[in-house]
């Protein structure tokens, strides 16, 4: 047994973050800890980071997912979300939840965004947005892609958990669709334990979110004419307690934005760390054995990804052992542990043919990813890549 040692994430919450929070708290007079000014501080700085308008903090990526599918079917009305099967539950959830009907379209291996022939010939009258996942920091976007939303009028949403300071053609992934969700889990570019937050410049939309973030009370709206027209509509109710639409209690806490205001500080600097590191291990690993022609440009990865070229079973078995052997934390299946077609909240309810979907399901058998973070030493780096390539 080895004495190597390489988690999925290390020291993402430091003792800077710690002490910003004790110091909050130490105030003579105890601050409000619910949702309040550090949540909108907060939310200003990651507009100010990111380039979008509209902010709005929340209590989890996941909350973000469903929150925004919710808006889009109360301005937008139900109908069809094209999503893709390598993703996190919760974007599929949100989907079913909020009333939509998921549609599927397989993923291409060079950025594991959606095979764009399939995705044209999925688009229907019924489609309201497409729901594209950036999958470990590899941008999922292109020309293609977008000009194909402009052209079918179609909505297109980024889900940007697993990806803060990608870009595209040199800005952000999640300031160019309509609206992008962010999730600032522990083992995400930057955390505040539990948080996210969905991002647009599109008002409306962010003022129906506001309203749905807490019950879907209309008296969080900072548009006063969109609330006194509900208000108007409605004059046998309390103007404090008009509910626009179902919700749930999506809110964050002060002490979450606090934590957040003190990682965003550092993001930039440790997404040159993760870029580097990514690049390095890319390019010295066995090209023979492993896919490495990604469309990495504009990368921006909180992990290595590994993938056999070899869809074999028994030397995906060997790799697992020998990670596992070498003290090596892996997860197999990239986001959301591969193709969430094959999972028994899926399965029990439609029926699929996987022949359909051959690489996202290549993706779930034979592939992983393992940790990479700011901190990591490159002697790290390299006798992770020397294990791989002696396989």
């Amino acid at each position: 047994m080895s004495n190597f040692y390489l988690p999925l994430m290390s020291d993402n919450i430091d003792k800077q973050d710690i002490n910003s929070l004790i110091e909050f708290l130490s105030q003579e007079k105890i601050p409000k800890l619910t949702n309040g000014p550090k949540v909108v501080e907060f939310e200003n700085a990651w507009g100010g980071w990111l380039g979008t308008k509209y902010n709005l903090m929340v209590n989890s990526g996941a909350s973000a997912n469903e929150l925004t599918m919710l808006a889009l079917n109360y301005i937008h009305g139900e109908g069809e979300i094209i999503v893709p099967p390598l993703t996190w539950i919760s974007d599929i959830s949100s989907v079913i939840f909020s009333g939509f009907k998921p549609v599927f379209v397989d993923i291409n291996l060079k950025n594991f965004s959606f095979d764009i022939e399939k995705l044209k010939v999925a688009i229907t009258p019924n489609t309201k947005a497409i729901f594209l996942t950036h999958v470990l920091g590899i941008n999922g976007l292109t020309d293609g892609l977008i000009d194909l939303c402009n052209e079918k009028n179609i909505l297109l949403i980024e889900d940007v958990c697993e990806s803060h300071g990608t870009t595209f053609k040199g800005q952000k992934v999640g300031s160019i669709g309509f609206a992008s969700n962010f999730s600032f889990y522990f083992a995400h570019h930057m955390s505040t334990i539990e948080g996210g937050i969905i991002c647009t410049n599109d008002e409306r939309f962010y003022q129906v979110c506001r309203a749905l973030r807490s019950h879907g009370m209309t008296r969080e709206m900072t548009d006063l004419n969109f609330r006194q027209q509900i208000i108007d509509e409605n004059p046998d109710l309390n103007p404090d307690f008009i509910f626009l639409n179902p919700a749930h209690n999506f809110r964050s806490t002060e002490l979450n934005a606090v934590i957040g205001l003190s990682q965003i500080k550092k993001l930039d600097t440790n997404n040159i760390n993760r870029v580097d590191n990514f690049n390095y291990f890319i390019s010295k690993l066995d090209s023979n054995k492993y896919f490495t022609d990604y469309e990495i440009e504009g990368q921006c990865n909180y992990a290595f990804i590994i993938m056999l070229k070899e869809a074999s079973f028994e030397l995906r078995n060997k790799v697992e052992s020998i990670l596992s052997e070498n003290g090596i934390e892996f997860r197999r299946g990239l986001s959301g542990g591969g193709n969430q077609l094959r999972q028994p909240y899926f399965k029990k309810n439609y029926s699929i043919n996987y022949d359909d979907f051959k690489n996202t399901d290549h993706v779930h058998h034979f592939s992983w990813y393992v940790g990479n973070y700011p901190t990591l030493e490159r002697e790290k780096i390299d006798t992770l890549i020397n294990i791989l390539n002696a396989i």
